[in-house]
């Protein structure tokens, strides 16, 4: 996680605000029991049948008009408030990762080769808790609240599909801000964190296969050998971000993986690059995957070989809004107090389908921190590991940030 910097702003005390942070408290039981629900079932990519209806029981009986998708097993749920007035878009992500759980809780997962190790147990149990807060408040309501529950986030592109399907048409109204929570047990527990601008990186990988002409591996004269050849492309990577990009626009190419050959002495006929591309702009981030296709063309070329390459594209920068990028956190310590937000100082490297919804809203994404309690947070288990562990007390401050957040734009 990124280093956050001290925090100095100041609040006031608002009305609007008043017993949140304890109703958010008293829902706890709630939020604690989803979570564990959905984390004792975890399901992977765009359908996800068994957290979806969790999701539906855990709202059964609120006032909120549901729909679920038709591609994927998502769900959206409209909120109206008592008077009319702009909506507010809260989405939490739902899907699982390829893993196989060892962290020895008692609610661990069920399903074999599937966890929760990203946390989105944790936003579903919060958003549908916020929905239920929310519920009870809507006499304060001016305008609608779409709560977005989204499959696919890890690598799926779920919220390209529920953008697609018109989750920010939902309500009959446009959406005119939005707030995604993402929790990390990198992070003092209960701390939220944001910053305006660029928050998480586009994500795209590239392929790239050499092809030169087989041969005798004591004989390499009479072959095109293409070992060399990608050897000098990984190099040569290298150096495009070193001497290519402004230092100032942040860029990382990493070859993840090279593979070539069958045995010691033959010269294969081709040589495997595969690996990932981050940016945190899409100007930098074009720049760098055409000049990726460049080098490897022309460097295959000079080692008598030919080069493609084959770009898979992956999410697109996440950028916050540059207001509502800053206002989440004053909205965090006026409901919260001043402590419990602090600013980002770098954005991440990791990627976000949640840059879809901002592409196109005034948003922000904001991490919640949940280490665990008596835990050094540099030696805490990161998300994506098959041991991570995270502080339930933590998804309170998340509830209740939820609910702010919608309280603020709609009063």
């Amino acid at each position: 996680m990124s280093t956050t910097l001290p925090n100095t702003r100041t609040t006031t005390p608002e009305p609007r605000f008043t017993g949140l942070a304890e109703a958010a408290r008293a829902l706890q039981p709630r939020t604690v029991a989803l979570r564990r629900q959905v984390h004792r079932h975890p399901e992977q990519g765009l359908t996800l049948p068994t957290t979806q209806a969790a999701i539906r029981h855990a709202l059964n009986g609120l006032p909120l008009e549901i729909t679920e998708g038709t591609s994927t097993t998502s769900l959206t749920a409209v909120l109206r408030g008592a008077k009319p007035g702009p909506t507010v878009l809260l989405r939490g992500d739902m899907d699982a990762l390829p893993l196989q759980e060892e962290t020895g809780l008692d609610f661990a997962s069920e399903v074999d080769g599937t966890m929760h190790a990203c946390g989105h147990d944790t936003h579903v149990a919060m958003l549908a808790s916020a929905a239920r807060l929310l519920s009870d408040r809507r006499d304060e309501l001016a305008g609608q609240v779409v709560f977005m529950f989204q499959p696919g986030e890890e690598g799926h592109h779920g919220a390209k599909f529920m953008l697609d399907e018109g989750v920010l048409d939902a309500a009959g109204t446009p959406v005119e801000r939005a707030l995604a929570l993402h929790i990390s047990s990198k992070l003092q527990s209960g701390v939220v964190t944001s910053r305006p601008g660029p928050m998480m990186a586009s994500a795209d990988e590239f392929f790239v296969t050499v092809t030169g002409q087989g041969g005798h591996g004591g004989m390499p004269h009479n072959a095109l050998d293409p070992v060399p050849a990608a050897a000098a492309l990984i190099g040569a990577f290298q150096t495009l971000v070193a001497r290519r990009v402004n230092a100032h626009h942040p860029a990382i190419v990493s070859v993840t993986r090279l593979a070539a050959g069958t045995t010691t002495n033959i010269i294969p006929e081709k040589a495997y690059l595969d690996g990932t591309v981050r940016t945190l702009s899409e100007d930098t981030r074009k720049f760098v995957l055409a000049e990726l296709e460049t080098i490897a063309t022309h460097i295959a070329a000079a080692h008598g070989c030919r080069a493609e390459v084959r770009i898979k594209p992956g999410y697109p920068v996440t950028i916050n809004d540059d207001t509502v990028g800053t206002h989440v956190l004053d909205v965090t310590a006026t409901a919260l107090g001043a402590r419990w937000a602090v600013p980002m100082a770098d954005p991440l490297m990791g990627a976000e389908d949640w840059s879809y919804v901002l592409q196109r809203v005034p948003g922000a994404l904001a991490f919640l921190g949940a280490c665990p309690p008596g835990v050094d947070i540099e030696k805490a288990e990161a998300n994506h590991s098959s041991k991570v562990l995270f502080d339930e007390s933590a998804m309170e401050h998340g509830v209740a940030v939820y609910a702010a957040f919608a309280l603020d734009a709609l009063r």
